[in-house]
C-alpha cells in the first residue's frame, strides 16, 4: 500500500503547516521518524524542532492518542500490525533557505525531510502526496499561482475538473482511498468526519507521487506566483526536458538566462555523454541579498540577490553579479553528475534511516565540492557563455581567497572534509586561522591535479566521466556509485602513474604542503601578477566592519601586528593616535607607519571596558597579502585578446565529446 500524505497550507499567514499521515500499520507500534540532516548540507539541522505535538487515530476508532516521543526526532504509535493509522502534526516554516521549508502570504515552499514524518520499515513504500493550496492565498497572489517540483504529478481525470481541483476532505479522502486500497475496510477507516471537513477550506490540490521516501525528500517543491521558461538539452537520439522556475520580486531578461542556461547545461551532457535524470528542475526564489543552492537528483532548489539575474541591459559579456548566478546554476547542475550519482561511500547505504539520523564522516567532500568548485566555473568559459580572461579572473578570486586563509598550513583538504560536520557551518573569528574550506582549496587541489593529469595526456574530465560511467554499470538502486579512497585511488591509476598521484596526494591533500600554483599556471600559459591588498585592515591583519562607533574587529590573523598587540575579534576601535577611530583614519595611520615604523596606540571597547593597546608598524613579513591577477601569456607578452596559445587551448578548450 502507498502511504498518503496530505500538505494543507490553509494557516499560511502563522507560517504553518498542517501534516496529515496515513499508512497501514506494518508491524505492532510502529515508528516515525524525521531525518536529522539533508543531503548536500552537511550539519544536523534537527528539523524536528519545528513540529509540534504529533497525534495519531487507529481504525475507526475516534479517540486521538499523543504520540510517545522516544528521543528528538522519533516517535511512536500505540496499534496493532495491519492497523490503518492516521497521524496529525504541524510545522512551523519560516525558513528562508534552501534546507528547510518556508510559508508565508507570497511563497509555499519545502523540502519533505523537514516537513513529512517517515514510517520505519516502510520507506520504500510508494507515496503519494497531495498539497492544499488555499483559495484565499491564490487570491493574494493575483487569482493565479505556480506549482513546481520534480515529482511526478497524480492523474486527476478521476475527478471532473479539466485542470487543477478544488477539494475538501471527502475528495482527498476518496483519492487516498483510491490509491491505497481498493477494499471496503479501508474505505470505511478512512471516512472523514465532520470535524475534518471542518478543517480544510476550499482549496487548489497539487497531487504528486514518489517512488519510496529518499525519492520524496530529495523533491523540494514550491508554490507561487511564478515566472519560467523551458528548454531541451540533446541527449543522442533524445531530448531532455528542462524547465527553470522563478519567484519573488525582480526584473530580468529571461530570454538572456533561457540562451546561456542552456548553452551550460548542453556542455555537460556533451562531455557526460547523458543524464542520470529524465527531466530537469531549476527552482529559483529572488530576494535582495540571500545566495545559496542546494542540489537534488532531478532538480536544484536556488536562492539568489535579484540583482545578480541578467538585467534587460545585460551586455554581451555577463556582468560579475550575472555571471555568479550562472556559476551557481553551474555548480548544483553538475551535483546531478556528481553527488547525487557518484558519492561519498558512506552516503550510499540501504539503510537510510541511519544514513540521515546521524553525521556520515567522509574525508572526500574534497572530491565532490572541490572538483564541482573548479569545474563549475570552468564550464562557464567551456560553454562560451564567458571567455577566457574572464575565468581567469574567477581562477585568481579563489586563489586570493585560499592566501587569506592562514589555516591552510594547519588543516589539510581531507580534514576539513572530515570535519566539515563541526567546522564548516559553524564558522567563527578563528576558523581562517586553524581551518581552510574543501570548496576552496579543493578547487585549487582540482586545478592542480587537471594540470598534473594534463601533463600525462589526461584530465580531471576523464576521472570524472570514467567514475561516472562505472555508476551506470553498478546494480544499485537509481544507478550509483559509492566512491570511498580506495576506489578513487584505483581509478588515479588508470590516468597517472601511481607515484605521482601519491606523491600528490601525500602533500596537498593529505598533508598541508603550499600548493604549487605559480607552477601549475605556469604549465599552461599563465602569469600571476601580485598586488597588495589595498583593504584597509590588511596591513594590521585583521578584518573589520566601520561605522558611527568605530571600527568592529570581525577577525584577527594570529601573525598579524593587530594580535600582537592584543586586538581580538568583537573589539571595537574608538579611536586611533587620539582621533576618532574610522577606515579613512586607520589608512592613513597604516600608510603612515610604512614609512615612519612608528607605534600607534589604539583605544578599544571590549566587553565595554576601555582597553590601551599598542600596534606595532608592520615588519616586511607582515606585509598585507599579495594579491594575484592572472593573465593568459602570449608570444606577443601580456595580451588577453591575442589568440591562445598551444598549452592554453589544450587546458581551456579540452574535447568534452
Amino acid at each position: 500500500m502507498p502511504i498518503a500524505y496530505q500538505l494543507d497550507f490553509s494557516r499560511f499567514r502563522l507560517h504553518l503547516v498542517d501534516v496529515t499521515l496515513r499508512f497501514s500499520a506494518h508491524e505492532d507500534n510502529p515508528v516515525l521518524w524525521l531525518p536529522t540532516w539533508i543531503a548536500g548540507s552537511y550539519l544536523l539541522r534537527e528539523f524536528a524542532r519545528h513540529i509540534g505535538t504529533v497525534t495519531a487515530r487507529v481504525g475507526d476508532d475516534l479517540a486521538i492518542q499523543r504520540l510517545v516521543k522516544l528521543d528528538k526526532n522519533h516517535w511512536q504509535v500505540q496499534a496493532g500490525a495491519g492497523d490503518l493509522i492516521t497521524v496529525n502534526y504541524e510545522v512551523y516554516a519560516y525558513d528562508l533557505s534552501v534546507r528547510s521549508a518556508y510559508v508565508d502570504e507570497t511563497r509555499l515552499y519545502g523540502n519533505f525531510a523537514a516537513l513529512a514524518l517517515a514510517v520505519q520499515g516502510l520507506e520504500q513504500s510508494p507515496i503519494t502526496v497531495d498539497l492544499l493550496c488555499p483559495l484565499d492565498f491564490v487570491a493574494i497572489n493575483g487569482g493565479e499561482v505556480g506549482f513546481a517540483c520534480a515529482l511526478p504529478f497524480v492523474d486527476l481525470d478521476q475527478f471532473d475538473e479539466i485542470e487543477e481541483l478544488t477539494v475538501d476532505m471527502a475528495d482527498w479522502q476518496a483519492f487516498a482511498v483510491d490509491e491505497m486500497a481498493d477494499n471496503d475496510e479501508a474505505e470505511a477507516q478512512f471516512e472523514p468526519d465532520d470535524d475534518d471537513k471542518a478543517d480544510i477550506s476550499a482549496s487548489v490540490c497539487y497531487c504528486v507521487q514518489a517512488d519510496d521516501y529518499e525519492h520524496l525528500i530529495d523533491s523540494p517543491f514550491e508554490i507561487a506566483e511564478q515566472r519560467a521558461f523551458d528548454f531541451v538539452v540533446q541527449v543522442a537520439d533524445r531530448q531532455v526536458p528542462h524547465r527553470f522556475v522563478i519567484s519573488g520580486v525582480f526584473d530580468a531578461d529571461l530570454n538572456r538566462l533561457q540562451q546561456d542556461l542552456r548553452q551550460i547545461c548542453q556542455t555537460y551532457v556533451d562531455w557526460l555523454g547523458d543524464t542520470p535524470f529524465a527531466d530537469y528542475v531549476f527552482l529559483t526564489m529572488a530576494t535582495d541579498n540571500d545566495y545559496g543552492g542546494l542540489e537534488h537528483a532531478a532538480s536544484t532548489s536556488l536562492i539568489t540577490p535579484r540583482d545578480d539575474l541578467p538585467s534587460v541591459y545585460e551586455p554581451a559579456a555577463p556582468s560579475d553579479n550575472y555571471q555568479r548566478f550562472l556559476g551557481l546554476c553551474s555548480h548544483e547542475y553538475f551535483h546531478a553528475w556528481w553527488v547525487k550519482t557518484v558519492r561519498p561511500d558512506v552516503m550510499l547505504t540501504d539503510d537510510l534511516h541511519a544514513n540521515l539520523t546521524r553525521e556520515a564522516y567522509t574525508s572526500l567532500l574534497w572530491v565532490f565540492e572541490g572538483f564541482t568548485s573548479y569545474i563549475d566555473d570552468f564550464m562557464l568559459q567551456a560553454a562560451g557563455v564567458i571567455t577566457p580572461a574572464r575565468y581567469l579572473n574567477l581562477l585568481g578570486e579563489q586563489i586570493n581567497r585560499y592566501h587569506q586563509t592562514a589555516g591552510r598550513a594547519h588543516q589539510s583538504v581531507a580534514e576539513s572534509s572530515f570535519d566539515a560536520w563541526i567546522k564548516l557551518y559553524r564558522s567563527d573569528e578563528n576558523s581562517a586561522n586553524a581551518g581552510v574550506s574543501y570548496y576552496n582549496k579543493g578547487a585549487l587541489v582540482a586545478f592542480g591535479l587537471d594540470i598534473t593529469l594534463l601533463q600525462h595526456s589526461s584530465r580531471l574530465f576523464d576521472v570524472v566521466k570514467a567514475l561516472y560511467q562505472r555508476s551506470q554499470q553498478a546494480d544499485t538502486h537509481y544507478k550509483r556509485l559509492g566512491l570511498s579512497v580506495a576506489l578513487l585511488d584505483e581509478v588515479m591509476a588508470e590516468f597517472l602513474p601511481v607515484e605521482i598521484w601519491q606523491d600528490f596526494k601525500a602533500r596537498y591533500i593529505d598533508g598541508t604542503d603550499e600548493l604549487a600554483l605559480a607552477d601549475w599556471l605556469k604549465a599552461v600559459g599563465v602569469t600571476p601578477k601580485h598586488e597588495h591588498d589595498t583593504n584597509a585592515g590588511a596591513a594590521w591583519g585583521m578584518r573589520y566592519s566601520a561605522d558611527t562607533q568605530g571600527i568592529k574587529l570581525q577577525r584577527v590573523l594570529r601573525d598579524g601586528v593587530a594580535a600582537q598587540a592584543g586586538l581580538s575579534a568583537h573589539d571595537i576601535i574608538i579611536a586611533i593616535d587620539g582621533l576618532k577611530a574610522s577606515e579613512k583614519r586607520l589608512t592613513a595611520t597604516t600608510k603612515a607607519q610604512a614609512v615612519t615604523g612608528n607605534t600607534s596606540l589604539c583605544h578599544v571597547f571590549r566587553r565595554d571596558e576601555l582597553l590601551l593597546l599598542e600596534v606595532s608598524a608592520p615588519n616586511a613579513s607582515q606585509q598585507p597579502m599579495a594579491k594575484w591577477q592572472l593573465k593568459l601569456t602570449t608570444e606577443a607578452g601580456d595580451v588577453s585578446e591575442a589568440p591562445l596559445t598551444t598549452e592554453q587551448q589544450q587546458w581551456l578548450q579540452p574535447p568534452l565529446r
